[in-house]
């Protein structure tokens, strides 16, 4: 009964044509709010995406280091017992230290990752090959591939120099470090390839072979650093890090892809809840309007309920008719929202309507995600505050009730 009564208030017009305006100003506010926090979050998600794709290609699904110092002993009899956990699909061993290379007068100081031939069955890095191919060679010949930033450090064009770059790796077997000849091994190398994924990766670091980094390294056969695994699409990677934990014992560090970025993916979520915040504070500034609409609607309809509290409607059900007015109106507009929304989200991943400034080696436009997630924390926002905003005029209209006599 009160929806119907609540109903026929929204709809009718009202004596007073200031009325009308205010709450058709309601409907477009909630609106606008709406698909605005629709489009922001749906672009972050993007970018989230965006991002999370990225290091997912750079950083494998698990990771295994030694809990202290920089090389552990990673032999066949390990690394079986490491494929026998379930859900665990490949291993690339790694070797990985600081080097300095050098071209001519150009220098650039990398990290210097060995890995095998086998690495892009584990690593989404050759994925990213702008320039030349992934070819790292052998321990004989050894190739580099490096990050486009290094590539421009260096002033070369990988795959296509006919000059060799010296590289320079720390002589862990040197008794007088202040002696550069004695605390540096020296190897010339050519440069294969480029790889582009971001400026963080793309200015540190260049992969060479594994065998040649031991080498150079004086390292022993199957010495790494570091175990990157891959794991089976499907796999909580959550599942096989407690497993391999308790695998591998205390003297080792298990880590997500998660845990290996945590610090980002943790920035990433706090920016978001930044998006959630201000995105409350903008629906409670608009749930104003529905505030000043039902408030006035009430006065409007003073005499309205006066016959309905003579007729026998309680003030609790009087209050409830006003409250459910303010609830159509929030509804008309975040209704509006999502659709406008939804639809401009569309059309910028169908069409790219909106550019980004600049150059990208990635994208050139802005990339949206939109998830249901989202839409209910949007709705469910809109709820509270449409509530909180039908509460005092609710009141009003109930008090209204109470001081009118009641006709026996």
């Amino acid at each position: 009964m009160t929806f119907l009564f609540a109903w026929r208030y929204l709809k009718a017009k009202k004596s007073t044509n200031a009325i009308n305006i205010i709450s058709w100003i309601s409907v477009v506010a909630i609106a606008v709010v709406t698909a605005a926090l629709v489009v922001v979050l749906s672009v972050f998600n993007g970018f989230e995406d965006l991002v999370k794709s990225l290091y997912s290609d750079f950083y494998t699904d698990i990771s295994i280091t030694p809990a202290k110092g920089k090389w552990f002993d990673a032999r066949d009899s390990l690394l079986n017992r490491i494929r026998g956990v379930e859900g665990v699909t490949g291993i690339a061993p790694v070797v990985e230290e600081r080097a300095i290379l050098i071209d001519g007068e150009d220098k650039s100081i990398v990290w210097l990752k060995g890995v095998a031939p086998d690495y892009a069955a584990t690593s989404g890095v050759p994925r990213h090959i702008i320039r030349g191919r992934f070819e790292t060679g052998n321990a004989e010949k050894p190739a580099l591939v490096v990050g486009a930033g290094v590539e421009n450090a260096l002033q070369i064009t990988a795959g296509e120099s006919f000059l060799p770059v010296t590289a320079y790796l720390p002589n862990r077997l040197a008794t007088d470090i202040s002696d550069p000849l004695e605390a540096l091994h020296s190897a010339n190398i050519y440069a294969t390839g480029s790889f582009a994924i971001q400026q963080e990766f793309d200015n540190q670091y260049a992969f060479t072979d594994i065998g040649f980094m031991r080498h150079m390294l004086d390292l022993q056969p199957g010495q790494v650093s570091r175990l990157e695994l891959s794991l089976a699409p499907g796999t909580q990677p959550a599942r096989v890090s407690a497993a391999l934990r308790e695998l591998m014992g205390p003297g080792f560090l298990v880590k997500t892809r998660y845990e290996q970025n945590q610090s980002l993916f943790v920035a990433m979520q706090v920016e978001k809840l930044i998006i959630y915040a201000v995105a409350f504070l903008i629906l409670l500034i608009a749930a104003f309007n529905i505030m000043s609409t039902l408030s006035m609607i009430v006065l409007e309809k003073k005499d309205d309920i006066s016959v309905l509290f003579a007729l026998g409607m309680e003030p609790p059900a009087v209050g409830r008719i006003f409250l459910q007015v303010g609830a159509m109106l929030a509804f008309l507009g975040a209704m509006a929202g999502f659709l406008a929304g939804i639809g401009i989200c569309l059309g910028q991943d169908a069409y790219h309507w909106v550019k980004l400034g600049g150059q990208s080696f990635i994208i050139d436009y802005y990339p949206v995600a939109i998830r249901l997630a989202d839409l209910l924390f949007v709705g469910g926002i809109i709820l509270v505050i449409t509530l909180l905003a039908g509460w005092l005029p609710a009141r009003r209209a109930q008090r209204l009730a109470t001081v009118i006599p009641r006709t026996h």
